[in-house]
């Protein structure tokens, strides 16, 4: 096999865990008889520092004409960068984020979560990446007293990732959790309806709903109940970044951003700009996404 592969180091600790990436898969090259080509290309702080865009059209065009995307973390307050990330998602149709959740029997002791809770617990995050409040209409006034962010969903942007959360549940312990606040918003009843038409096409699949305030509790209490957990852009990321105290430590969990014709790879933790240079970071979360 040959790929080309677009490498985004972004900011902070990003370059540092995604050199150590690019190693584990120039060993598996190795090993197997792979040959994988990198190229870089800035997106982010650093973007924005040398041409003044966090997702300049040279790095956009780089990642349409690669066979996948390795992504380092990218963040700074002072500039934003992270509309970058978003815009790369968007322009390349990455509409599924993949999280595994996984408690390793040699971290439990790092995790705050009692080891009798975390035991046996295994499950993955669908998260829909393309739609909500994320990339709706954003506004403010002049006198910054009042703000607002549109939250809208279609039912072609649930179908597409509820059809991969079931077939994947299909490999694993045959059940999907839809995680959402139909009690309260119309778009979690749009959900909470297209899903269940489209558990029909999946008779050995158990879909269960859970609103997101429980299911917020239950991924502490008892993470070992779920199996493959459906939700919306903003749920996910919340919920997903809370799930991280059942592996130990944000920095060791990986990810995966699919469309239907591109995808990107990387650690779901922040750029850490205080370890920057220090040798210090931990690759694991990077490694384990390639």
């Amino acid at each position: 096999m040959n790929l080309k592969i677009a490498v985004l180091s972004g900011d902070g600790i990003g370059p540092e865990v995604t050199l150590q990436a690019k190693k584990a898969l120039h060993a598996i090259g190795v090993v197997y008889n792979h040959e994988f080509v990198f190229e870089d290309a800035y997106i982010g702080a650093i973007a924005i520092e040398k041409t003044g865009k966090p997702l300049p059209e040279q790095t956009l065009n780089l990642c349409r004409n690669t066979d996948s995307i390795l992504f380092g973390a990218i963040g700074d307050p002072k500039v934003r960068p992270e509309q970058g990330l978003l815009q790369l998602r968007k322009e390349l149709g990455l509409f599924a984020n993949i999280r595994p959740i996984k408690a390793y029997p040699k971290l439990m002791n790092s995790s705050p979560i009692k080891k009798e809770v975390l035991q046996g617990t295994d499950f993955v995050v669908y998260r829909e990446l393309n739609g909500g409040m994320y990339f709706g209409e954003k506004t403010s006034n002049e006198e910054g007293t009042y703000a607002s962010d549109l939250c809208e969903y279609n039912e072609d942007e649930i179908v597409k990732i509820s059809h991969l959360a079931f077939k994947a549940a299909q490999t694993r312990r045959k059940k999907v959790t839809l995680v959402d606040k139909a009690n309260v918003l119309e778009t979690s009843r749009l959900w909470r309806k297209v899903v269940t038409n489209i558990a029909a096409e999946y008779p050995e699949v158990t879909l269960e709903c859970l609103y997101v305030d429980n299911a917020s509790m239950q991924i502490i209490v008892n993470p070992r109940q779920f199996d493959i957990l459906l939700t919306d852009n903003l749920f996910g990321d919340i919920l997903s970044d809370e799930a991280s105290v059942i592996s130990g430590s944000i920095g060791l969990m990986s990810s995966a951003s699919l469309g239907e014709q591109h995808s990107l790879f990387e650690p779901i933790h922040g750029c850490y700009t205080e370890a920057k240079g220090k040798n210090i970071a931990n690759p694991i979360a990077s490694i384990l996404s390639v």
